[in-house]
């Protein structure tokens, strides 16, 4: 039988979010991430998003091992969620295993196994072997990976970018990427988030500069805005707040949380007198002060969302202040960071954001470094990862012009199975994929069926109608009540309320004994009836919610 491996991603390869890909070879199966999406504006009430990782599910005995490239949570995010259905060893390098504990502690699965590597590691799962391969990024210890298979090594880049003066002086490993050139490579999966962005991506060292000026020209307190698990700006901000004599004060669950795991690691260092707790803030001099907080997406319940409408407890925005978002706007939440940031202003701070300064660097490599990474790897087979359906794009057409044959180069949709043999590479099939909505405790109650009621319930509101029949007769005994919300204005419109009661009752009086007494074909009846009224005299299609009750 010709042997096949097979490679199959569940998310990651059709949006931002969601990494996760499955390596299958006979009888074994590793799984490389397993993340999270934030929701997308049209799907309202959604907490999160993960993958549908039903074919995990069906073939568990196969599974041998999920092995994490870093501690982001749209790499590690659906991890409690999967090891709930998966009992297998979970494989990370110590940060992001120490923020993997944190967030399996509030699942309940603190009895997972997790097993800590380093970068060189091997480890074996059944016909794989995996070693683990420093990269840069916006997290520390990121890795990639040399995954050895029966028919040839297949690398995974991870989220990286060629930081030459990373912050924590731990060069990427350009000497094993390039091991694996010499020796062969039969398939990359590189990382395309900036693959339209040209050129090389700038060191995070470059957002030192920013902060020693604004450090140097702030008036009074500098609050600093940046996501929880970027432990290098975190420290870069310690390293010029030290260097400028000032008092750090971390605020916020997810920061603090995190900064004291990088601390207890050796990856985050605080000088003793320099980290101070939110209650001293008050006996110090607002030149003293930098606070180091959450909430640069514009989350509604962050630090700096509470702060920026007088709404936190200890910290109020005041004339002086300097207030830098040190992150990138994910696309989707530019309104709510605007929001935040007018009032900000309007309430006398000085706001300093990407567009106006050099205060965010990306974590992800440009055309160029992409480039360097494909000749530097010279694999027989390409397929971008991590990105929308256009970042794939871009990354293929800089994988064709570095002399990788089109037929050589393939985009999958998440569920797409690429099998390779030694004969060749194709696209085989597709498995059962998707998305998982997580609203609140519930774990794929909410269908698009569900987000589609919830967006016309946005759109165009509800009216109830509510009757009472006698049981027996299906005679009417009370009723129609007309309750209206998000559709009109009930005291203001009286005039149509009145006409919908009337259209109801005269409706219901048209009606025969025989489906009077079937509750279902009476609401059938109302609905169709007030649907067509409404859209010809207003139009517009609210929910129609008949209720029935009998008495």
């Amino acid at each position: 039988m010709e042997k096949i491996l097979s490679v199959i991603p569940l998310g990651g390869v059709e949006e931002i979010g969601l990494n996760m890909t499955a390596f299958e070879y006979e009888n074994d199966m590793i799984i490389v991430d397993a993340g999270l999406m934030f929701p997308e504006e049209d799907m309202l009430g959604v907490d999160f998003v993960i993958p549908d990782f039903s074919y995990l599910i069906e073939n568990k005995d196969k599974v041998k091992g999920i092995i994490l490239t870093h501690g982001h949570e749209d790499h590690t995010g659906a991890l409690p969620f999967l090891l709930k259905e998966i009992d297998v060893p979970v494989y990370g390098t110590p940060l992001t295993l120490g923020l993997v504990k944190e967030k399996l502690k509030e699942h309940s699965r603190e009895d997972a196994t997790l097993i800590s590597v380093r970068p060189r590691d091997i480890i074996n799962l059944g016909g794989f072997s995996v070693e683990f391969v420093r990269v840069t990024h916006s997290i520390v210890d990121g890795v990639g990976l040399g995954i050895n298979t029966p028919i040839g090594r297949i690398v995974h880049t991870g989220d990286f970018k060629l930081d030459p003066t990373p912050v924590d002086g731990q060069l990427m490993d350009f000497h094993k990427f390039s091991e694996y050139g010499e020796e062969g490579t039969l398939l990359l999966l590189s990382d395309s988030t900036n693959a339209e962005k040209g050129g090389f991506t700038f060191s995070e060292k470059e957002v030192r500069r920013a902060f020693e000026d604004i450090f140097s020209k702030a008036k009074g307190r500098i609050i600093i805005a940046s996501f929880a698990s970027n432990i290098h700006r975190i420290q870069q901000a310690i390293d010029v707040a030290v260097k400028f004599g000032k008092k750090v004060i971390l605020c916020g669950k997810s920061i603090v949380s995190n900064a004291q795991i990088a601390l207890d690691l050796g990856y985050l260092q605080i000088p003793r007198e320099t980290w101070l707790r939110l209650e001293d803030l008050k006996n110090l001099d607002d030149k003293e002060v930098v606070i180091i907080t959450t909430g640069s997406q514009g989350e509604p319940m962050s630090v700096l969302s509470r702060i920026s409408t007088d709404e936190h407890k200890h910290i109020k925005i005041k004339g002086g202040d300097t207030v830098v978002l040190s992150a990138k706007m994910i696309p989707g939440n530019e309104r709510s960071i605007g929001r935040i940031i007018n009032h900000l202003f309007r309430r006398g701070a000085n706001v300093i954001y990407e567009k106006v300064s050099e205060v965010h660097v990306s974590g992800h490599a440009s055309k160029e470094e992409l480039k360097l990474i494909l000749n530097m790897v010279r694999p027989k087979y390409f397929m971008p990862i991590h990105g929308e359906y256009r970042h794939l794009v871009y990354h293929s057409i800089l994988a064709d012009k570095v002399g990788i044959p089109k037929e050589n180069i393939f985009i999958l949709e998440n569920g797409e199975i690429l099998e390779i043999a030694e004969e060749g590479a194709r696209k085989n099939g597709r498995i059962n994929s998707g998305r998982i909505f997580i609203d609140g405790k519930g774990i794929g109650d909410v269908e698009d069926m569900v987000l589609r009621d919830r967006r016309r319930l946005a759109h165009d509101g509800i009216v109830l109608i509510m009757i009472a029949v006698e049981k027996l007769t299906g005679r009417l005994v009370s009723g129609p009540d007309i309750i209206s919300r998000g559709f009109i204005f009930e005291d203001a419109s009286p005039e149509l309320i009145s006409d919908v009661s009337n259209l109801v009752s005269d409706t219901l009086k048209s009606l025969d004994k025989e489906i009077m007494s079937d509750s279902s074909l009476v609401k059938a009846k109302i609905r169709t009836v007030l649907k067509k009224y409404l859209r010809n005299t207003m139009e517009r299609s609210p929910m129609i919610v008949p209720i029935i009750f009998e008495v």
